[in-house]
């Protein structure tokens, strides 16, 4: 039996290893495309421009998202004064929190094995730590999430702890601010209301002996469900009220256009009618289940799903796994109602099924069939490793023999050889030395292990292939230093890389609104080029006479010129340039 000091030796170790490969790479790479370039321009701009109540891409004002996210960036852009170094850090500074609020919570519900195994199951569950190593703002708001049900679960499952269930409130409302998403942790009261039953919550204040066994249940409950319960609602409006107050008031007192749009666009549009009639993603109502979970929440389905006996009797034996298993069904119900739907809207579901999946372990880990479960699995990863040595090896053998779409990449597909044949090896050391350790142990090393060395050895390979720094910089060399450059159906990703002013004609205007305004911008002054996609149908230009700059996030780039100004436009329904002009501040090289 380990000792209660070695299981805490070495849950020491493996939330500073968890750390450790969460702040790796930082700094070896710039913000890449679809999500994480439009995050960063816009905390770029907040810190350069001084706006932080209307975040604003490219001078534009941004509804899509409520900006608690974007301040966090910015506040790390505002200290460290470079992007590329900060750009990461809020992603990882959330996943290392709601991973000691896992930890923490195992170890007061249960015991620090427990503990041990949901440190574990976050780290070798693939979401995980994707979202932990993107700039995005999942993992942020799972942060929050969890820091909710954390509050709630000390309060009703260990307390009472009103400060620790105020402060769940106060998560909920800043979790609200970063995603829309952040109340989920209400989700919990339901099942709390059925089985949060136990003498914890009311130990501090039993009755005396001799009293009625009704009564003493209904003073338990009391202890921790009582009219104070009903003051959260007020700590979460008064919360979020610390951002929406000013906005409101400042849209109220200047009442420009712009600034009533983006607050419909974000208090309705992008809220209640994005999840009642999505406009992207739409998937089918079993998506969750049947594609999502399967994969990005590997092997935990199938763990559940092969133990699902003992599993039902450690529901019916023990309250505190039944509430956090319901939990995680009404939020996966959630979202399933809406028919837009991402693999990452599941991320805040994840810390708390750890906490299922811990405990089911701990029951079974020593049975014949998680041990062959764990065969299995070893080969598995063995095969993995194996099959990246091979990769490697082809990468430096026979490239020529590599399909036709991934000779493009010649150049890195080379410089990638011999690390693809480094990790195959390493990590077939690794699980070999392994071999012995606990099945969680060795999924938790190997992810660990893999995600080192995507952090240290992939992203600078890659990086410059994912990103126009290229092209921009090509832009710099055909243009004379008085040219004014537009740009027309655009990535945020084109901004960061900007040495000079740069126009557009509203991020969210259909192209042909963007061309007609592009082009009575080009007929003011002499001086003025537009970057363009060939992908771009455009009638108001000859692009014939375009000047080609090469490829950048897999669409080929032209510059066009004055001398390719049709001789008429039709009007645009409405006049729209805005206008950034960047501040270098570390985001070049």
């Amino acid at each position: 039996m380990t000792s209660d000091a070695t299981v805490r030796r070495q849950t020491l170790f493996w939330l500073a290893a968890t750390a450790l490969v969460l702040l790796a790479g930082i700094g070896l790479r710039y913000p890449w495309p679809a999500d994480e370039p439009r995050f960063a321009q816009i905390a770029r701009e907040m810190v350069e421009g001084g706006q932080w109540l209307f975040p604003t891409r490219g001078g534009e004002y941004y509804p899509d998202k409520p900006p608690v996210f974007i301040w966090f960036s910015a506040l790390c852009y505002g200290l460290l004064g470079d992007l590329k170094l900060s750009f990461l850090l809020p992603s990882a500074l959330a996943s290392i929190g709601t991973l000691w609020l896992v930890h923490d919570l195992g170890r007061r519900l249960w015991n620090a094995p427990t503990a041990l195994f949901a440190v574990l199951v976050l780290v070798f569950t693939p979401q995980f730590l994707l979202q932990g190593k993107a700039a995005q703002m999942d993992a942020l708001v799972t942060f929050w999430i969890t820091l909710g049900c954390y509050g709630l679960l000390r309060h009703f499952l260990t307390g009472p702890h009103w400060r620790w269930y105020f402060l769940s409130w106060v998560a909920m409302g800043l979790g609200i601010m970063t995603k829309g998403v952040g109340f989920l942790p209400l989700l919990m009261l339901l099942p709390l209301a059925l089985w949060s039953h136990a003498p914890p919550c009311a130990a501090p204040r039993l009755p005396p002996e001799g009293t009625a066994p009704a009564a003493r249940q209904s003073r338990f409950r009391g202890a921790c469900w009582s009219w104070r319960l009903l003051l959260g609602l007020p700590v979460m409006l008064a919360v979020i009220a610390l951002w929406l107050g000013p906005m409101l008031w400042q849209v109220h007192s200047v009442g420009t256009d712009t600034m009533v749009v983006y607050r419909n666009d974000l208090l309705f549009r992008q809220t209640g009618e994005r999840f009642v009639n999505a406009w992207h993603h739409v998937k089918p109502w079993h998506y969750f289940f049947s594609q999502a979970i399967p994969t990005v929440w590997f092997p935990l389905p199938l763990l559940m799903l092969v133990f699902w006996r003992p599993l039902a009797g450690l529901l019916r034996e023990d309250p505190k796994l039944r509430v956090l298993l319901a939990w995680v069904g009404l939020v996966l119900l959630f979202f399933s109602l809406s028919s837009g739907k991402r693999e990452v809207y599941i991320l805040p579901a994840l810390p708390m099924l750890s906490l299922v999946v811990a405990v089911l372990w701990g029951r079974v880990r020593e049975r014949a069939l998680a041990l062959k479960i764990g065969t299995v699995l070893q080969g598995l990863l063995m095969a993995l490793a194996v099959l990246l040595a091979g990769l490697g090896l082809a990468l430096l053998l026979a490239p020529h023999r590599l399909p036709a779409r991934l000779q493009d990449y010649g150049e890195l597909l080379g410089a990638a050889a011999y690390p693809l044949i480094g990790l195959g090896l390493a990590w077939l050391a690794l699980l070999l030395w392994l071999r012995r350790a606990d099945l969680f142990v060795r999924l938790a090393a190997s992810s660990l292990a893999v995600w080192l060395f995507v952090s240290l050895l992939v992203w600078p390979l890659v990086d410059p292939y994912r990103t126009p720094q290229r092209l921009m910089q090509q832009v710099e060399q055909r243009l004379p230093a008085n040219a004014e450059l537009g740009l027309l159906y655009f990535k945020e990703q084109f901004l960061l890389f900007a040495e000079r002013p740069l126009t557009h004609f509203s991020y969210l205007a259909p192209l042909a609104e963007q061309e007609k305004n592009a082009w009575i911008w080009m007929r003011e002054a002499p001086q003025r080029h537009l970057l363009v996609p060939t992908d771009a149908e455009l009638g108001c230009f000859d692009v014939t006479r375009a000047v080609s700059l090469g490829e950048a996030h897999r669409r080929e780039w032209v510059l066009l010129g004055p001398d390719t100004l049709a001789s008429a436009c039709g009007s645009p329904r409405k006049a729209q340039r805005f206008v950034y002009r960047p501040v270098t501040r570390g985001v070049l090289p």
